[in-house]
């Protein structure tokens, strides 16, 4: 094995080893994990020669801060022919040139995804699962697809058991941006300041077994040998080793370094957190964490459904339940905004795949997710509406599997404003977008798919609560203070059922 030494070089003598056509994967979250340095220098090769073109790139969460960093780096037309993600949202000039037809751009589940690069790195034809049926995802509808240039050939419908199964098909990648905290002496890479460990490990096997060249960002070289239990890609995998520069390798794209998202629960004691202002995120949030139930195992979306960890924070829930993140902390308290994927004072970490296994086989007791739209039949979309590409990230791995699923968003959007007062919420001005449709835009979360599993499906509002069944959306919850009428039924695109409508608790709208 090749000594550390010999594989340091600079990011830009790293970008210089892309050639064109050839598949790029990129491991981080959001901001933690991401290769900053890699992905810029990449970026900085391309404006001063145009080279590489053509390459494709493929990466699992996320990863951007919604302006310049991250994947947004690599949002160039000629840089790019292809582009396979987990979420957009982040990355808004990747987006765009996703939505306007100028790359072949596929959204596929982020777990899916990471799982792939160990079927790659395996040698299987790909990954098999039933994650994506029913949604866009699947074949008989869009097929993941985010324009009509895209080809067809990237996931197929197959029949194995006398089940229906989604084929996710495995290709080459030939080169590994990662990212760890420390390389050793023979290159092993430890991960001890970072939030998670991600897919690193299965992006280098898939790389190393694809022929490629694996490259990684370290933020500091160790003097001797690492200890073997704390290596998480072993040196045999890693081609090149790049030492950040400054800013290059903060912990998260929202903090430079918080010493509690690497560190357990002190004393085994509830991690500390801000209690969550007043406002329709409290009143949401609260009514949501009404349902977890006691000894849970829990997954928070990240905008909405976040403020939940901090209301089960408040109410003394933590040592009952147990939150957990895709990206891999479970325990503790997730951390939001660009620093989600983060955990404070998690109980432990496990890598991302492993993470996306146990969610998919039905680990997850309960899960909170945000909802751009729903409609009468109670499918859900977050991945594209009114012209915005979001992507769906982990939403569909998570929707399709929890037991308990609650749905948490605002009844109306762009505008809204209300407030809580003596146990009634009043309506101050109502939102210009409607949420609640005949029809969503794109079927994220399918409905009928969730009724023949037996899943129990909320959708919780500032105003109103309602439950899926199997006749459609029935309204359960109305706010007291609320004309029904006028601010609910008159505010959606469909009539749901009304059996047995109650109010929803007094407590949500004491202030605020």
């Amino acid at each position: 094995m090749r000594p550390v030494h010999e594989r340091l070089c600079t990011a830009d003598e790293a970008a210089a080893l892309m050639r064109d056509g050839q598949t790029l994967a990129v491991g981080g979250f959001v901001g933690a994990g991401v290769p900053e340095g890699l992905v810029a220098a990449l970026e900085r090769r391309f404006l001063r020669e145009g080279a590489p073109a053509g390459i494709t790139l493929v990466y699992a969460a996320g990863q951007g801060d919604g302006k310049s960093r991250g994947a947004n780096h690599l949002a160039h037309e000629t840089l790019l022919k292809r582009v396979i993600g987990g979420h957009w949202g982040l990355a808004p000039r990747l987006g765009a040139l996703a939505t306007s037809g100028k790359i072949e751009a596929y959204n596929f589940p982020q777990g899916v995804i990471c799982q792939l690069y160990r079927d790659i790195a395996a040698g299987r034809p790909g990954c098999v699962t039933h994650v994506g049926l029913d949604t866009f995802i699947d074949p008989v509808n869009s097929g993941g697809r985010l324009n009509p240039r895209t080809p067809a050939d990237l996931v197929e419908r197959v029949e194995l058991g006398g089940r229906t199964w989604l084929w996710y098909k495995s290709f080459p990648i030939h080169v590994g941006f990662l990212r760890a905290s420390a390389a050793d002496r023979s290159g092993n890479l430890v991960m001890d300041r970072e939030v998670s460990f991600g897919e690193m490990l299965p992006i280098a096997q898939a790389v190393h077994n694809s022929g490629g060249t694996v490259i990684a960002q370290v933020e500091r070289l160790l003097d001797g040998a690492a200890h073997p239990h704390q290596v998480r890609v072993p040196g045999i995998l890693v081609d090149r080793i790049v030492l950040a520069g400054p800013g290059e390798h903060e912990q998260t794209f929202g903090e430079p370094f918080n010493p509690g998202y690497c560190q357990g629960p002190a004393d085994g004691g509830e991690a500390a957190s801000e209690p969550l202002a007043a406002g329709v995120r409290r009143i949401i949030a609260c009514r949501a964490c009404d349902e977890i139930p006691a000894g849970a195992i829990v997954n928070l979306g990240i905008g909405m459904p976040e403020g939940i960890a901090r209301v089960a924070a408040e109410r003394g829930q933590l040592d009952r339940i147990t939150l957990t993140v895709e990206s891999g902390p479970i325990g503790g308290i997730p951390a939001g905004g660009l620093s989600f994927g983060a955990s404070l004072h998690p109980q432990a970490i496990v890598d991302q795949p492993a993470q996306f296994d146990f969610y998919d086989g039905g680990g997850l007791d309960y899960a909170a997710l945000g909802m751009a739209q729903a409609d009468e039949k109670g499918n859900v979309n977050v991945s594209c509406y009114g012209g915005k590409l979001s992507g769906v990230g982990g939403f569909v791995n998570i929707t399709q599997n929890a037991r308990r699923l609650v749905f948490c968003g605002t009844f109306t959007a762009d505008g809204l404003d209300v407030r809580g007062r003596d146990g009634r919420l009043e309506i101050l001005s109502e939102g210009r977008t409607r949420k609640f449709l005949p029809r969503v835009e794109q079927v994220s979360f399918s409905a009928q798919r969730a009724i023949t599993r037996g899943q129990d499906v909320l959708y919780v509002t500032e105003r109103a609560v309602f439950r899926l069944t199997a006749s459609g959306v029935e309204l359960v919850e109305i706010a007291p203070g609320i004309d029904l009428q006028a601010q609910v039924l008159d505010v959606m695109g469909f009539r749901p059922l009304m059996e047995n409508v109650r109010p929803m608790p007094a407590y949500l709208f004491e202030q605020g």
